[in-house]
């Protein structure tokens, strides 16, 4: 902030909240963010930012964090504690900004600041006429003034620190979020404008709670997360067994060898006695009294006058070539934890622990469907119809992400279908739906979901194809994934947006982003994010395709990623990559 006087900033993020049930207001996401990080945004280039409230693990080390006192003793309370701890000039200036804003934005706190300079305090106006206490700046002299001549701070209300004369910024737009109504409100209003891919993301992690437990089959639940650890019910091995094919000694040697052989699976009795060995499979148990398997490259085998002995050749290293129990693991022991997504390499390593169930989320199921009326799977085209050439591929792309398709259907261009679709389709987790996300005079889907009570979660996104999609949960708690109507772009959306669905919907971390350097960028990037196909460089840069065309998925073929390309790239810029399915 350009200012003679340092400017600072107290953000509250304290309080009960009680009118929401106690819950930790600042921490409500709106828009893909905790309204305590809006806060912070908007008074980011503060000199010294002071945050009043529970001490919060995850702030960066440059704010100060303080408590009222008592705790919960109130916003004027709050107010003092944080001047206090930043111990300023009287001439300095302070913005008060509460964490229940969620369009705070910086140029608020800098309007504040420079409005400041002609009064001692200034207060942000609503279209309404009604003054945002926690929206404000005062000359710290002055703030300290209002405090001590108030004697007492503990449970004062902030319109008793209001001077006689004070100075006013208007702000469209400001709200602050004091009911449960209030934040779904806010949450609607910020879905109406258009948010980056990151911010849609976080937004449908936030909003879209996770399918309740239940034990299922592990073998039948690909795609699920665990909703509980996953513990051995057995050792691994059970029993000693063989590493090698070779033979299963008893004590130093050398040996008598018995003609009796040990398989794999056998469940005849085999006892060793001192001095002696017998041949043994790979994977069968030891007899009983073995003490080790020498593997076959080790040995030596002799006929002598008593029968044939058995020694290790000179020069090999003495070993022990026998698996003993619980060397892999023992009963009890962690396979993975809560949140490990099942994964066939996960119900292998169950199934080697005896355990066929678990708890789990998921897996998800979707239902696909396919809007307007000029599309057509089967059968001659007719005049004004289009090939359904993305319905019959979507299932696939689908499991790509994890996620199951247990029906698809095609819905005609009528303004009761969603009606009916969000009444009768209750079977799914996820509703799958392409086309009818725009304005058009055809496109329903939005005024279905206003009907239908759901809250709109990501409205619009900044991206290219893409921009119109929408994602939606409806009271019933099933999702909806609205996808643009044209191949390329409806295949492209799914595939940066699904796995982020099926994350908050199992209870699962996403995994990583891939990165990788665009050797074109300058040539596609725009004023918003492009996806693109994308190919490797023998320099391990990646190429991207600057003439993409979006009716078909032609050029999706021999492609290995897509690229997200950020708006205003430059050729090397880092991009997110999204594998294709192969």
């Amino acid at each position: 902030m350009n200012s003679a006087a340092p400017v600072h900033a107290i953000v509250l993020a304290g309080g009960r909240a009680t009118r929401m049930g106690g819950v930790d207001k600042p921490a409500v996401v709106v828009g893909g963010r905790r309204m305590l990080d809006t806060a912070l945004d908007a008074v980011d280039d503060c000199e010294r930012i002071v945050v009043v409230g529970p001490r919060r693990a995850d702030l960066d080390s440059t704010v100060l964090q303080t408590q009222e006192t008592p705790p919960g003793a109130g916003p004027v309370a709050g107010v003092a504690a944080g001047l206090a701890v930043l111990d300023a000039d009287p001439a300095d200036r302070v913005i008060l900004l509460a964490s229940d804003l969620p369009f705070a934005e910086p140029a608020m706190a800098e309007a504040l600041a420079a409005a400041v300079q002609d009064a001692d305090t200034v207060f942000a106006v609503d279209e309404s006429g009604r003054l945002q206490f926690l929206l404000s700046a005062w000359r710290v002299g002055a703030l300290t003034d209002r405090l001590r001549a108030l004697g007492s701070a503990v449970n004062q209300p902030m319109k008793a620190l209001v001077p006689e004369s004070f100075g006013t910024v208007l702000f469209r737009g400001v709200t602050d979020c004091d009911t449960p109504e209030d934040v779904e409100r806010a949450r609607n209003t910020s879905a109406a404008a258009p948010v980056t891919i990151a911010e849609a993301r976080t937004a449908i992690l936030a909003a879209v709670p996770p399918l309740p437990p239940r034990a299922a089959a592990l073998g039948t639940s690909l795609g699920a997360t665990l909703a509980e650890p996953l513990l051995a019910a057995d050792a691994l091995p059970r029993i000693a067994v063989s590493a090698m094919d070779g033979y299963a000694v008893a004590g130093d040697g050398p040996w008598v060898l018995r003609d009796a052989i040990r398989y794999a699976g056998s469940d005849e009795e085999l006892e060793l006695a001192e001095g002696e060995a017998a041949r043994i499979a790979t994977g069968a148990h030891l007899p009983s009294g073995a003490s080790t398997v020498v593997r076959d490259e080790f040995a030596v085998t002799t006929d002598t006058s008593e029968g044939p002995r058995l020694s290790r050749r000179d020069g090999v290293p003495v070993r022990d070539d026998a698996r003993r129990r619980g060397e892999d693991w023992h009963e009890g022991y962690r396979l993975a934890a809560e949140g490990t997504a099942v994964t066939p390499a996960l119900v292998s390593a169950a199934a080697s622990a005896e355990v066929t169930t678990a708890g789990v989320r998921g897996p998800v199921r979707a239902h696909v469907v396919v809007t307007g009326d000029e599309i057509r799977r089967d059968g001659p085209l007719r005049h004004g119809q289009t090939r359904d050439a993305l319905g019959p591929v979507l299932p696939q792309f689908l499991s790509w992400c994890g996620i199951h398709t247990v029906a698809d259907t095609h819905l005609r261009d009528t303004s009761d279908s969603f009606d009916e679709l969000f009444r009768e389709v209750r079977r799914p987790d996820l509703i799958v739906i392409v086309g009818a996300t725009g304005g058009g005079a055809a496109d329903q889907l939005r005024a279905a979901l206003d009907r239908a009570d759901a809250r709109i979660v990501v409205g619009r996104v900044r991206c290219r194809p893409g921009g119109s999609q929408v994602t939606a949960l409806l009271p019933d708690g099933r999702v909806v994934l609205g996808l643009p109507g044209n191949p390329y772009a409806a295949v492209v959306t799914l595939l940066t947006t699904v796995p982020f669905i099926a994350a908050a919907l199992t209870g699962r971390t996403p995994a990583p982003i891939q990165l990788g350097r665009i050797a074109n960028a300058s040539e596609v990037s725009g004023d918003a994010t492009r996806i693109l196909p994308a190919v490797p460089q023998p320099d391990g840069t990646w190429r991207v395709d600057p003439g993409i065309r979006t009716a078909h998925l032609a050029g999706l073929i021999d492609r290995e990623a897509l690229a997200l390309v950020p708006a205003g790239a430059a050729d090397g810029d880092l991009a997110e990559l999204v594998p294709l399915p192969r």
